[in-house]
């Protein structure tokens, strides 16, 4: 707050946007009109004191701006992410609130803002958090039937921790199934075209992505290498890959290419397999063995004629298009737009939307797992500090994501539920 009444020409009042104009306070020249407003602690977003300043967007005015504020003693630029750091150091919100908060700085379609918009407002990382605080609970019961035998705790206290881990478990394992819809939106999902060369992949690739992304030509082998365009289908995000023709060749530089393309349609969430009609229904053994059911098929080229039947393959239909008229290109896009929906689905349910929190319940579930396991010596209940100690990792799992792991909270929940030593 100092620093603005040295440079601003008038007090501003805490939370009102003030009109002012901004001067050197060492030569008293003008820098700016502005309007300022100044927001005290707790209540900004860092939870400190805070000072926002609308000024006019000049690289000559920030600049002007910046080097008079950096001169005045106690004042430095922020380090890149250093407000939101504070904000989760001071509180004001948890390590998914703030991942959230870079994922809608960084959105570029309607879903991935919705997405992270639900994951800026807390969404995940309440969820998290009512699962830690049943674990801390259920762990704090544990603590006291060994801590305070003499106390007179319930009788059938370990069988309600068994149940309560129980249901933890299980819900934490319905999140993990989830088929990624979350990591997939957050990143895009990724589709490769594939298939024979002179297919006409690469002209696919062109119209979908509405510019000339990739060299187009009658010479077999032209695409050797992967070229990715990023799509917004629907507002769902997409990674869409042109691939080299797969053949066999004596070519080293193709053989490569085809190499690549065989590991990006093994790893895309989704494959577009592109057919000649003319071929068809013959199928090169290449392209046939990377159809799965996460494969589109398309048999190109039906301007020069219709394609014999049966219209599908290993199961699957094959849809009809020609690149050249437009025909079927319509149908394909409602086709593709569904399939990538399907897999970035925003359920009801706060999405995990990176590898980290995966990692975290699959290391809280697999604790409470343990804890639940019976052994030979005693087949319905394991040693209760052995099961208190999986519950103790459970509960740090759970923590990682949030960024909150406090062991007080076990004994804050143990003197409260049982008044021990009142």
């Amino acid at each position: 707050m100092p620093a603005l009444k040295q440079i601003a020409s008038k007090t501003c009042p805490p939370r009102v946007l003030t009109h002012t104009v901004l001067t050197d306070p060492q030569s008293g020249e003008t820098i700016d009109e502005a309007m300022a407003v100044s927001m005290p602690a707790p209540a900004s977003f860092t939870g400190e004191d805070v000072v926002e300043l609308h000024v006019h967007g000049s690289r000559a005015v920030t600049a002007a701006l910046a080097n008079v504020l950096s001169a005045m003693p106690g004042l430095r630029e922020a380090e890149p992410g250093e407000f939101t750091r504070r904000a989760f150091e001071n509180g004001k919100m948890d390590l998914t609130a703030a991942e959230g908060l870079a994922d809608l700085i960084n959105a570029d379609t309607e879903a991935q803002r919705r997405q992270a918009f639900r994951q800026l407002q807390g969404e995940f990382g309440k969820l998290t958090e009512t699962w830690r605080e049943r674990l801390v609970r259920a762990l704090a019961h544990l603590e006291a039937s060994i801590d305070f035998i003499e106390e007179d705790l319930p009788a059938t206290l370990d069988e309600a921790v068994r149940r309560e881990l129980t249901d933890i478990q299980a819900s934490i394992e319905g999140h993990l199934a989830d088929r990624h819809c979350g990591e997939r939106l957050r990143d895009g999902l990724h589709i490769a075209i594939i298939g024979p060369p002179n297919a006409g992949k690469s002209s696919l690739l062109n119209v979908l992505a509405r510019r000339d992304a990739a060299i187009v030509s009658s010479v077999a082998g032209t695409t050797r290498d992967v070229i990715e365009v990023q799509l917004d289908l629907e507002g769902y995000p997409v990674v869409l890959a042109d691939t080299a023709g797969l053949r066999d060749s004596d070519d080293p530089i193709e053989s490569e290419g085809v190499r690549r393309a065989s590991a990006r349609a093994r790893d895309a969430d989704l494959c577009l397999a592109v057919l000649d009609q003319s071929g068809w229904p013959d199928v090169d053994p290449q392209t046939a063995s990377l159809i799965d059911e996460d494969t589109l098929v398309v048999i190109n080229k039906i301007d020069l004629g219709d394609p014999a039947p049966p219209l599908e393959i290993k199961g699957l239909p094959a849809l009809g298009i020609s690149v050249e008229t437009g025909a079927g290109i319509e149908s394909l896009l409602t086709q593709l737009t569904a399939e990538v929906a399907e897999r970035c689905h925003l359920s009801a349910a706060p999405a995990i939307t990176r590898a980290r929190h995966r990692q975290a319940l699959e290391d809280c579930r697999n604790a409470i797992l343990r804890a639940l396991e019976p052994t030979a010596e005693q087949p319905d209940h394991q040693d209760p500090e052995l099961i208190a100690e999986d519950l103790r990792l459970a509960v740090r799992a759970l923590g990682r994501i949030t960024g909150r792991v406090d062991v007080e909270d076990i004994l804050d929940v143990i003197f409260k539920d049982f008044c021990i030593g009142k």
